[in-house]
């Protein structure tokens, strides 16, 4: 399956979601004005705010799939990034709408027993999320989609939120009015929380950061193919799904040109096949043994 096919299935996962947010939220902001749930109501907006991130997601895989041109000689994987970019600010200015409002609520002591209805809307929710979770998680690693991967995080949070809504609504029918609103609270605080890792990975990936162990293993690979005697240096960053790699071998000084040239192609081969590295330049310079 080609590049293009595999950012049309993540396609799918972006739609799932959206439809699955559009309904829930709707539900859900119903639900909670009619039973009178702040918990309920923050979950309702948390759904709200990623139907716009799914958008998002959506918009990026899109772009994700234009060809190089001529100002974009490596494609345009990158806008994945951009995208779960855009969802984290969209994210963190709801959680932080919500945590605002939940705790007026409490310090105003305003608070009621939600109506049960608001109980089984969260738990239905709770189900549905989970379901999706599982979908777009397969997809996001079948298809190695930066963007669908974060939207499969959201999922599960979206599920656990649900969950915990559902358990603040059972304790305030017991008496306990607060864990409805602190439960609120809560739900704000996860949407954070979700939010800031999110931002974590996409800008780490934009600011050409790369896992350093990850890069101490492909180069301790390179050592290994035959001919390589040394790996003087080596660099590594990611361009959406895609990891490209420069690096500096040192090779027998006595090799001929086309020699030392088949040794770079057995390099880039293996990190093609071992590392899934769609660009590699390997650059070839005589070994010498006090180098």
């Amino acid at each position: 399956m080609n590049e293009n096919e595999h950012l049309k299935r993540g396609e799918k996962g972006a739609w799932l979601s959206i439809t699955a947010y559009l309904v829930l939220a709707t539900a859900k902001l119903i639900v909670a004005y009619i039973g009178d749930s702040e918990a309920l109501r923050a979950d309702g907006l948390n759904n709200a705010t990623d139907i716009v991130a799914s958008v998002a997601v959506l918009i990026g895989l899109k772009i994700s799939r234009k060809p190089p041109d001529s100002d974009h000689h490596y494609g345009h994987t990158r806008a994945e990034s951009i995208a779960s970019l855009v969802a984290a600010f969209v994210m963190i200015t709801v959680g932080i709408e919500v945590v605002w409002n939940t705790v007026s609520t409490l310090l105003n002591g305003e608070t009621s027993t939600p109506s049960m209805l608001t109980a089984y809307t969260a738990i239905a929710s709770a189900f549905v999320m989970l379901g999706v979770y599982r979908y777009n998680l397969q997809l996001a690693r079948k298809i190695q989609s930066s963007s669908l991967y974060a939207q499969s995080k959201d999922n599960l949070s979206d599920c656990l939120v649900s969950f915990g809504a559902f358990v603040g609504i059972i304790g305030a029918q017991f008496g306990a009015y607060w864990l409805d609103p602190v439960t609120g609270v809560i739900v704000g605080l996860i949407i954070c929380k979700t939010a800031f890792e999110i931002f974590r990975d996409a800008s780490h990936t934009l600011t050409d950061g790369f896992d350093q162990k990850e890069l101490t293993n492909i180069k301790g690979s390179i050592q290994e193919v035959q001919g390589v005697k040394k790996v003087r240096d080596i660099k590594a960053r990611k361009h959406g799904k895609h990891i490209l790699v420069e690096a500096t071998i040192l090779v027998n000084p006595s090799l001929t040109v086309e020699e030392s040239h088949e040794i770079s192609d057995n390099v880039e081969d293996y990190l093609d096949n071992e590392f899934g590295v769609t660009h590699a330049h390997i650059h070839i310079e005589p070994y010498k043994k006090k180098t």
